[in-house]
């Protein structure tokens, strides 16, 4: 028995918010001081740095769960399963559903149970719980579903990653350019067919780095308010990815069975496109090789970082060949990637 995605589906918002709209903000470092800097060159740098043109928002009448639906209903549809059939509903997120012009985080019921809610799943039998794992979230649902179908208490399982950034975020802050919307999904199940989920690796470092990525308050100290936005220290997290990330790719690859010249792709997440490249190319120099051009395909520089939907829309997108010159074919071995807040990391080596 193999554990093969079968069907694949993601949500691109349709709000597009473009670089050239942040040149109006006024953007202030973390402790409230001005940026010696006009708006237009903190955003070209921004964007020297990141890769990121624009991003995607969602409508204002659209929240978290609602974006998960849609996504999973594409995965169901491309499965071809009954959604009865459904053993599992695993929702990755960070922030619940927060709704426009909100303040609070809403997280009851779950979001899993509000989207099997939305599915119209009436099977009781169909168990719905959410997964809080920073931007690896949806790695880590894949992970959890392969172990729950290998133990033999599920066939069929539905694991999304969704998130609505652009309502938890700082304006004064230039991180904020960084963050989007999104919706990816994958229906997993048990075949016969060869390939499937091979090897999978994970790791919390949580003494020292638990808050490199938190929730904080604006960088405007003018502003007199309890809500809290999302922050990170990018320097450290950077280190730590271009540190830590490779060598979990490289055991996750090494249990495998499989080399470094077999693997096709690499789909990690799309944190920033200068780290993201930094991390692969570690990858290639543990192995004594340069990085092949064309191995990391790249979404961010239109969708921006939407956290755990980024893999599973970038995964979907090159599927139906809406990335260009990238494409996934039946028996390439690929890896899954990803790392964030907590902090974690995770892998999956995957045979096509």
């Amino acid at each position: 028995m193999t554990i093969k995605i079968t069907g694949t589906g993601s949500y691109i918002p349709a709000n597009i918010e473009k670089n050239e709209n942040f040149h109006d903000h006024e953007f202030l470092n973390a402790d409230g001081s001005a940026i010696k800097a006009p708006s237009e060159v903190i955003v070209k740098k921004f964007k020297a740095i990141t890769g990121i043109d624009e991003r995607r928002y969602a409508k204002n009448h659209l929240n978290t769960s609602d974006i998960a639906s849609f996504a999973a209903e594409k995965a169901i549809e491309k499965a071809n399963i009954n959604r009865e059939d459904l053993d599992y509903i695993i929702v990755a997120h960070n922030y619940g559903d927060v709704r426009h012009d909100s303040q609070q985080s809403d997280t009851v019921p779950s979001l899993a149970s509000r989207v099997k809610h939305l599915l119209r799943i009436k099977s009781p039998k169909c168990v719905a719980y959410d997964l809080l794992f920073g931007c690896p979230g949806w790695v880590e649902g894949v992970i959890q579903a392969n172990a729950f179908i290998k133990a033999g208490i599920a066939k069929k399982c539905l694991i999304i990653g969704a998130e609505t950034l652009s309502r938890v975020i700082d304006p004064y802050d230039r991180d904020s350019m960084i963050y989007s919307d999104g919706a990816g999904a994958v229906v997993i199940e048990s075949s016969d067919a060869e390939g499937g989920i091979i090897t999978h690796e994970t790791a919390t470092f949580a003494l020292d780095e638990a808050h490199f990525i938190y929730f904080g308050e604006t960088n405007n100290p003018e502003i007199k308010e309890n809500r809290r936005y999302i922050k990170m220290y990018g320097r450290k997290i950077y280190e730590f990815a271009l540190t830590n990330v490779p060598l979990a790719m490289k055991s996750c690859l090494d249990k495998s069975g499989y080399t470094i010249d077999d693997v096709k792709k690499i789909l990690i997440h799309q944190a920033n496109e200068k780290m993201d490249e930094a991390i692969v190319k570690r990858f290639y120099e543990l192995h004594d090789m340069e990085m092949p051009a064309g191995i990391m395909p790249m979404s961010i520089g239109k969708l921006g970082n939407s956290s755990v939907a980024t893999v599973p829309t970038l995964y979907d997108l090159i599927l139906n060949d809406d990335i260009e010159n990238q494409s996934i074919n039946d028996g390439d071995v690929i890896i899954f990637a990803s790392v964030g807040a907590g902090m974690n990391i995770n892998a999956i080596v995957y045979k096509q």
